[in-house]
Parts: structure tokens; C-alpha cells; sequence
């Protein structure tokens, strides 16, 4: 092997590294040199590369075709530089270039209008001769670079409408050529600098909706040729600077939906050039300056929704330019100036709703014919329209609901036949609608509900073929629909309900095809729905209920494919309802009480959206429908009160957003299923009055948001389960009439909220616990009546001071009535009877019947007899083992003298036979002589005395008297 000397080696690696350094060397400066003759082509393709461009709109950007003819290309007069980029509105995305900051000639760059993300690279600071620059309207997020500052002789700059975080650069106020500051429709945050001021050519400055805060800054005053100022819809705070009043140039002032207090500054009185001053949505207080009426140039003027009050300054005789004024949502008073308004006036729209103005109708706002929007709405005005309401003859709308305007609407308003809006809602109107509002052909909108109008609805009214809406609500208005309604054609809602309507519903409103709601509730109409309703194709919402209506629905109903909510309760329909279920968009189901019949249509299942449905009140037989498990979005369902059967089907677990299951007087059966606890968001389960059986499930413990829980009337056994005090948020609690047994489950005092325990009529047994005392919200009633409970009554039932009825009767109970339950003020019914109870009443208890108390034999006090007589009658009378032992003394004594007695009876009957022998064979009877002697005699056998000597005193057995014996036989 040849050794290479490590000198020549070291050597070697010095010279290889010292040529590449070279190499590297010559490589950047070849790269630099070509950087700087590279032409703005270059860069502009380079640019090209990294966007998308899905329209083509950088087609012709190709090396054979000059640059200059590049699409939005502006090129300079050597027809080499490029001094304008516009590519506005191309539909072109990506991020933008770095690349950009080679295009040292561009003095317009505008990229508006794209779906451009990113940032905005700091290296655009280096376009020093860009004047123009426009990226609104894009997806650009991050911060403002600081370096955009460093565009000295930038002019226009608008970014706003993007996802620009972050603060307001300082820099910014090195822009001293800035005219234009558009940063708008962002998420900015921090305040306004204060460098602003540096701004003096500053003509436009727009800052409305982002986050900006803290107060306007004073030296906003150096932006002495400002013009428009934006910055509404932000959180600025503080008062509005005094200094504002020196921006003469200012024409437009648009501070709206911030947070600024204090007083409105007489200052802005000296922008003579103002003509848009917007306020609205602050905290200012204080009166209107009535200097602002030297803005003779303002054309519209908002201060609505502050706290601003006194009377209304603003004379429109000295605005003469003034188009609008609003002032709604303060708390102004009085009424409108009397030389408010002179003719020749501008004022189109005047808005003064919702203050606390007063007084009859401003009668100085008819010297305004040229006002076409009035609202005076949310006022306290009064009296009655004047007939003269004419004179407002550009009127489109009028205004007035919620006041309390009396008397009848004036027929002259059927003159202004420019109207189109007519709002009279809210009032205390009366009187009929007068024949002439048929002229009203421009009219698409009139509310007059919640007044207290009455008469016919004019036939005339459907002449107004324009209408859009109609809403009589709340009056009192009789007779029929209109026969001729059919004519509104553009009629989208007819809302008449609560008035004295009667009739049928007329078939020509089928032909009202842009009819979308339909209210005819709370009236008297009556017969069946008209077949023309199939024609009815928009209609979204119909409510009928509280009505007379009556007979089947028409099977062309199911033609009506937008239906949402149909409320047909408390009518007289009968026959099936599938004619309902056409519409696969229901949410609203509701056909309580009435004769419907027949099962209920599996179809309902297809509204997946259906969230309420009740069928309550109605004859509907056969069992729920297993579709109803497509029916995810139920929340109230009500099938109470039919004849349905079978169990409740499994389905319903599907329908976890259920909060109401009203199943009661039905006649299901089965066993309650344990999924019942799976619906955590059930708030009422009543199943009551069926046949369900076996246990309550303990997972039922599960639905935290249980209300109410009634399952009273039915053939369930077995304990209470302890889990059901997990339903801590419960308030009605109702197991009455069941066959539960076991004792109270002591976990019931967690249900801390209960109002309503009934638990009566069952087998439950042991002692009535303690715990019951802490449920303090019980109120209307604890009925435990008719169970098997022992031992005492709880004294700390006492501290259930909200009760108002109270039921223990027939059970075991034993022992006092606690002292504590006559603090029960509350208490209005009371029954301790049919227990053992005994010792003394509470005394507040007295007012209670006698029925409350029976068959406690050891009770006393009012209202049943004295403590005292019931104590003297104790005295007098035995002991239980004493009365015992007598009852049984006067058995075995009795029982003795009958056995002697029958003893003797025997004795006496042997004797008679032996002396009835003795005579049939011939021997003598003894006879008693009247010495006292016995002697013989055939007819008696009488026993002769062992011994003369006693004969007086001895009795026989019939206790004869000797003067009788002697009478008989004299």
C-alpha cells in the first residue's frame, strides 16, 4: 500500500475547502447580481406561482406575452417598470407574496376582493414609492406589521373587512401623506394612538366594528382635514372630546353602539359641514343640546338608545336640510315643539318611539307633508287621531302602537294613498274599520290587535290587493270572514284570533296561495275546513283551537307539504287525522280535545323534526306506533286521555330530548321499562290512571331533571325504590292508589323541593320518617292516608310551615299529636282520624270538623270533648284488665246458674215422670191441707218437704202462692 505524506494531505483539504468558499462566494453574488437585473416579470411570475388562480384571471402572465399586457398590469412610460397591480375581485387565493417588495416602482397595489389568507409580510414596508394599498374584503389575519409605517408616501390605505388581530401599530402616524385609514370589519384590539394627530391630510378614518376600546383621544383634533369619522360598533368609553368641535371639515360622525357617556358636547355645534351624526346605542345622559339646530347642513341626525331625557330641542324650521331624525329608546318627555315644522320641510323619517313622550297627537307634525315614515310608537299619547291625518299625504308608514289613543279610527285615512304600513296595535281604539281603508291599494302591512275595536270586518278591506299581513288579534270584532278574502292573493299572515268571530271559515280563502300563517283561535267560528285549503300550498302554521269546528278533515289536506305547526285542540273534529300527517316538516302536533278516532297514523314518524305532539282529550285506540323512534327531536308528548293499549313501546328511548310524557287514563299495561331512565332530560312523566304492574325501576333514579312524577292508580308493587331520592329537583310526587309496600325510603328527604307527596292507598308500612320534616317546600299536600303505618306522628313534620293539607287517617299510628303541628299556620285541612292517637289536641287545631279527629278514642280538647271530663270519666271508669276480668267473672257465673238451672230442670222432669208411673198404677198424690201440711192429689207431683218444720219458708220450684193453690181448689 502507497502512505500519502500527512503534510500533502493536510494540504489538500485547505485548497478543497478555500474552492468552495469561492464557489459559494461567486454563487450569492451571481444570485444578487441576477436579483437586481431581474426584470418585474420575474417577480411577477414568481408572485404568480404561489397563488391560486381558479378564473384564469392571470392567464396571459406568461413569458410570450409583454408584461405590459399582463391582465391588471400598469406599467410606466419606459413600458418596463410596473407602477400599478389591480387584481381586485379575481377570485384568486393563496397568501401574499414576499415577493411583492421587489416591485420598487408600484405605486398601486390592489388586491381586494380575493379569498386571500395569511399575513400581510412586513417586507411590503419596503415599497417606498407605494401610495396605494388595498387587501379588504380578503381572509388576511395576524397583526398590522409595524414596518407598514415605513410607506412614507402612502396615501391610501384600506385592509379592513379581514381577520386582523392585534393592536394599531404606532407606526401608522409615520404616514404622513395618509389620507385614507380603512381598517374596519376586523378583530383589532387596543386603542386608538394617539400619534393620529400626526395625520394631517387624514380625510377618511374608518375603525367601525372591531374591539377597539379605551377613550377617543384629544389629539384626534390635528386630523384638521378629516371629513369622515367612523368608529362605530366598537367599546370605546369616556366622554366624546370637546376637541372634536374643530374638525370643520368633518361632514360625517358615526360613533354608534359604543359604550360613551357624559353629555352630547355643544361643541359639535361648530361642525358647520356635518351632515350624518350618528350616536345612537351610548350611555350619554344629559338634554339634547338645542345648539345642535345651528347644523344647518345635517341631513340625518341619530341619538336613539341612550339615557338621554328632557323635552325635544330640534326645530326642523332651522335644520332645514334634515331628512331624518331619530331619537327613539330615551327617556324624553313632553311633546313635539309647536313650530317644529314649517312646509317645504325635508323631514322624511321622524322616529321618536319609546320615550315618555305625552299628549294628544302632535297636530304640528301635519305641517310635515313631506314625512313618509312616522313613529311615535311606545309613548304615553292620548286622545284621538284627528280626522286631518290626511295631510300626511307622502305617508308610507304610520306608527302609533302601545299609546293610549281612544276613539275610532278617523275614515280619512283611507286618503293616504301612499300608505303602505299601518301599526295601531297596543291602543284603546274602538269603533268599526271604516269602509274607506279599501283605498288603501298600496297597503301590504296593518296591525290593530290589543285594542278594543268591534263590528263587522269590511268587506272592503280586500280590495287593499296589495296586503301582506293582516293581525286583528285581541279585539272584538263579530260576523264572518269576509267572503271575498280569496282576493289577497299576496295575503302571507291572517291573524285574527281572540275576537267574537262566528261562521264557517270561507272557501275563497283557499285561493289566498301565499297564505304562510293562519291564526283563527279563540272565536266562534264553526263547520269543517273548506276542501279549497289543499290549495293552501305555503302555509307553514295554522291554529284553530278554541273554536266550534266540527266533522272529518278532508283528505286533500295531506297535500299541504309545509305545514309546521297545526294547533286544532278544543273543536269538535272527529274521524281519523291522517289527513295531517301529508307534511314531512311538522314540529307542532296539537289535537286535544276533541272526537278524533281510529289509531294514531304511523306516518307522523316521517316529521323528523316533530317535537311536540299532543293527542290528549280524543278517542284513539290501538297501541303507539313503534315508528314514533325516527321521532328524535320529541319534547312534549301527550297521548292522555284515550283508549289506547298495549305497553309502552321501547322506541321512545330514541327520543332523548323528551322533557314531558303525558300518558294518563289509557289503558296500557306491562311493566314500567327501565329505559324510562335513560331520558335525562324528562321533566314530567305522568302514567297514571293505567294498568301498569310490577316494580318501579330504580334507574328512573336517573332523570336529575324530574319535575313531576305521577303514577298513581295503577296495579305497581313492591318497595319504593331508594334511588328515586336522586330526583332532588322533583316537585310533584304522586304513587297514590298502587299496591307499594315496604317503608318510605328515608333517601326522600333528598327531594328537597317537593311541593305535592301523595302516597296514600297502598300496603306500605313501618314508621313515618323522621327525614319528611326537612322537606320543607311541601305545600300542598302530605297524604299517607290509608297505608299501614305505626308508631308516632314525627314531630318534625312541624317544620313543614308551608303545608297546607295534611292526611294521616286510617292507619296505625299511636301516641300524642306532636305540640309542633300546631305551628302549622298553613294548614287548612287536616285528617288524624281512624288511627289510635291519643292525650290532648293542639289548641290551634280546634277549628278543625270533628272528622278529622274520629275514631282516636284517646284524643281530647276541641274540638272533641274536654281534657278534664275525659280524665273524670277515666277515673270513673275501670281498667281495660279490670272491665276483662269482670266480663269474664259475669260469663262464669252466668254459665254456673244456667248449668244448675238445667240441672234442676232435669231433677223436676224425672220427678213428674216418676209420679206419672205412680198414678197409672193407682197410688195417691200428695195434697197440701190448709194447715201447710202436704197431702195426696192425683193432678200435681209436687216434691214433699223433707222437714214440716220449714215447710213455710221453702219456695217451690214454681213459687205458687198458697192463696192461690187454696182459690183454685175451693
Amino acid at each position: 500500500m502507497k502512505l500519502i505524506p500527512v503534510r500533502h494531505s493536510a494540504m489538500g483539504s485547505i485548497w478543497m475547502c478555500h474552492f468552495f468558499l469561492l464557489l459559494s462566494i461567486l454563487n450569492t453574488s451571481f444570485i444578487s447580481i441576477m436579483a437586481n437585473n431581474a426584470t418585474d416579470s420575474y417577480w411577477l411570475l414568481r408572485i404568480k406561482s404561489e397563488l391560486v388562480d381558479p378564473l384564469g384571471a392571470l392567464g396571459n402572465w406568461s413569458p410570450s406575452t409583454h408584461v405590459c399586457n399582463w391582465n391588471g398590469i400598469t406599467c410606466a412610460a419606459d413600458q418596463e417598470h410596473i407602477i400599478g397591480l389591480n387584481l381586485s375581485s379575481s377570485g384568486i387565493s393563496g397568501s401574499i407574496s414576499v415577493e411583492f417588495s421587489h416591485l420598487a416602482s408600484i405605486q398601486t397595489l390592489d388586491l381586494s376582493s380575493n379569498s386571500l389568507s395569511g399575513s400581510i409580510p412586513s417586507e411590503l414596508g419596503e415599497l417606498q414609492n407605494l401610495r396605494i394599498l388595498q387587501l379588504y374584503s380578503n381572509d388576511i389575519s395576524g397583526n398590522i406589521p409595524a414596518e407598514i409605517g415605513n410607506m412614507r408616501k402612502l396615501q391610501i390605505l384600506r385592509i379592513g373587512d379581514n381577520m386582523l388581530t392585534g393592536e394599531i401599530p404606532p407606526s401608522i402616524a409615520n404616514m404622513s401623506e395618509l389620507t385614507v385609514l380603512a381598517i374596519g370589519y376586523c378583530h383589532l384590539n387596543g386603542s386608538i394612538p394617539v400619534g393620529i394627530g400626526k395625520l394631517k391630510h387624514l380625510i377618511s378614518l374608518d375603525l367601525q366594528m372591531n374591539s377597539l376600546g379605551g377613550p377617543i383621544p384629544e389629539e384626534i383634533q390635528g386630523c384638521e382635514e378629516l371629513q369622515n369619522f367612523a368608529a362605530s360598533n366598537n367599546m370605546f368609553e369616556g366622554d366624546i372630546p370637546f376637541s372634536m368641535g374643530s374638525l370643520k371639515s368633518l361632514k360625517i360622525l358615526n360613533l354608534a353602539n359604543n359604550s360613551l357617556s357624559g353629555s352630547i358636547p355643544p361643541a359639535l355645534s361648530h361642525l358647520s359641514n356635518l351632515t350624518y351624526l350618528n350616536l345612537l346605542g351610548n350611555k350619554l345622559h344629559g338634554e339634547i343640546p338645542s345648539v345642535l339646530n345651528s347644523l344647518i347642513q345635517l341631513q340625518k341626525l341619530d341619538l336613539s338608545k341612550n339615557n338621554l331625557s328632557g323635552s325635544i330641542p330640534l326645530l326642523n324650521v332651522k335644520l332645514q336640510s334634515l331628512e331624518a331624525l331619530v331619537l327613539s329608546d330615551n327617556a324624553l318627555t313632553g311633546s313635539i315643539p309647536n313650530n317644529f315644522c314649517l312646509r317645504g320641510s325635508k323631514l322624511q323619517q321622524l322616529f321618536l318611539a319609546r320615550n315618555m313622550l305625552s299628549g294628544k297627537f302632535p297636530l304640528e307634525l301635519l305641517n310635515c307633508p313631506s314625512i313618509q315614515q312616522l313613529d311615535l310608537s311606545d309613548n304615553s299619547f292620548e286622545g284621538e287621531l284627528p280626522a286631518s291625518l290626511d295631510k300626511l299625504n307622502s305617508l308610507t308608514y304610520l306608527v302609533l302602537n302601545n299609546n293610549s289613543f281612544v276613539g275610532s279610527l278617523p275614515p280619512e285615512i283611507g286618503n293616504i294613498s301612499s300608505l303602505e304600513g299601518l301599526f295601531l296595535f297596543g291602543n284603546f281604539l274602538t269603533g268599526k274599520i271604516p269602509m274607506e281603508i279599501g283605498r288603501l291599494q298600496r297597503l301590504s302591512t296593518i296591525y290593530l290587535y290589543d285594542n278594543q275595536m268591534s263590528g263587522l270586518i269590511p268587506r272592503e278591506i280586500t280590495n287593499c290587493t296589495s296586503l301582506e299581513e293582516i293581525d286583528f288579534f285581541g279585539n272584538h270584532f263579530t260576523g264572518p270572514i269576509p267572503e271575498t278574502i280569496g282576493k289577497l292573493k299576496d295575503l302571507v299572515v291572517l291573524h285574527l284570533r281572540q275576537n267574537d268571530l262566528s261562521g264557517p271559515i270561507p272557501p275563497s280563502m283557499g285561493y289566498c296561495k301565499s297564505l304562510q300563517i293562519l291564526a283563527l283561535a279563540d272565536n266562534m267560528l264553526s263547520g269543517s275546513i273548506p276542501p279549497t285549503f289543499s290549495y293552501l300550498s305555503e302555509l307553514t302554521k295554522i291554529t284553530l283551537y278554541n273554536n266550534s269546528f266540527e266533522g272529518p278533515l278532508p283528505h286533500s289536506l295531506s297535500s299541504l307539504k309545509s305545514l309546521k305547526i297545526i294547533n286544532f285542540s278544543n273543536n269538535k273534529f272527529s274521524g281519523g287525522f291522517f289527513p295531517l300527517t301529508g307534511s314531512n316538516s311538522l314540529t307542532i302536533l296539537d289535537l286535544t280535545n276533541n272526537s278524533f278516532s281510529g289509531p294514531i297514523p304511523s306516518t307522523l314518524a316521517n316529521s323528523r323534526n316533530l317535537s311536540r305532539l299532543r293527542l290528549g282529550k280524543n278517542y284513539l285506540t290501538g297501541s303507539i306506533p313503534s315508528e314514533f323512534d325516527q321521532l328524535t327531536e320529541l319534547n312534549f308528548l301527550d297521548l292522555s286521555f284515550n283508549n289506547l293499549t298495549g305497553e309502552m313501546p321501547p322506541q321512545l328511548l330514541n327520543s332523548k330530548k323528551i322533557e314531558h310524557i303525558l300518558m294518563s287514563n289509557n289503558r296500557l299495561s306491562g311493566k314500567l321499562p327501565v329505559w324510562l331512565g335513560s331520558l335525562q332530560e324528562l321533566g314530567e312523566l305522568d302514567l297514571s290512571y293505567n294498568s301498569f304492574s310490577g316494580r318501579v325501576p330504580s334507574e328512573l333514579g336517573n332523570c336529575s331533571k324530574l319535575l313531576k312524577l305521577s303514577l298513581h292508580h295503577n296495579n305497581l308493587s313492591g318497595e319504593i325504590p331508594q334511588e328515586l331520592g336522586n330526583l332532588t329537583a322533583l316537585n310533584v310526587f304522586n304513587l297514590q292508589r298502587n299496591g307499594f309496600s315496604g317503608p318510605i325510603p328515608p333517601t326522600i328527604q333528598q327531594c328537597t323541593k317537593l311541593y305535592e307527596l301523595r302516597l296514600s292507598e297502598n300496603f306500605l308500612t313501618g314508621t313515618i320518617p323522621v327525614e319528611l320534616g326537612g322537606l320543607a317546600e311541601l305545600q300542598v299536600i302530605l297524604d299517607l292516608s290509608k297505608n299501614l303505618f305505626t308508631g308516632e306522628i314525627p314531630p318534625s313534620l312541624g317544620n313543614l310551615m308551608k303545608l297546607e293539607r295534611l292526611n294521616l287517617s286510617f292507619n296505625q299510628l299511636k301516641g300524642n299529636v306532636p305540640p309542633s303541628l300546631g305551628k302549622l299556620t298553613s294548614l287548612h285541612v287536616l285528617n288524624l282520624s281512624n288511627n289510635h292517637l291519643e292525650g290532648q289536641i293542639p289548641p290551634t287545631f280546634s277549628g278543625f270538623p270533628l272528622s278529622s279527629f274520629l275514631n282516636n278514642n284517646g284524643l281530647c280538647g276541641p274540638p272533641l270533648r274536654s281534657c278534664s271530663e275525659s280524665t273524670a270519666l277515666g277515673e270513673m271508669q275501670l281498667s281495660n284488665k279490670q272491665v276483662a276480668a269482670i266480663i269474664v267473672a259475669i260469663v262464669f257465673t252466668s254459665t254456673v246458674i244456667c248449668l244448675v238451672m238445667l240441672y234442676i230442670m232435669l231433677r223436676i222432669w224425672c220427678n213428674w215422670r216418676k209420679v206419672a208411673i205412680s198414678s197409672a198404677e193407682g197410688g195417691t198424690v200428695a195434697h197440701k191441707a190448709r194447715n201447710g201440711e202436704y197431702w195426696n192429689m192425683n193432678s200435681f207431683g209436687l216434691i214433699p218437704s223433707p222437714d214440716k218444720q220449714n215447710s213455710a219458708t221453702t219456695t217451690s220450684f214454681y213459687n205458687l202462692k198458697m192463696e192461690t193453690m187454696e182459690n183454685t181448689h175451693m
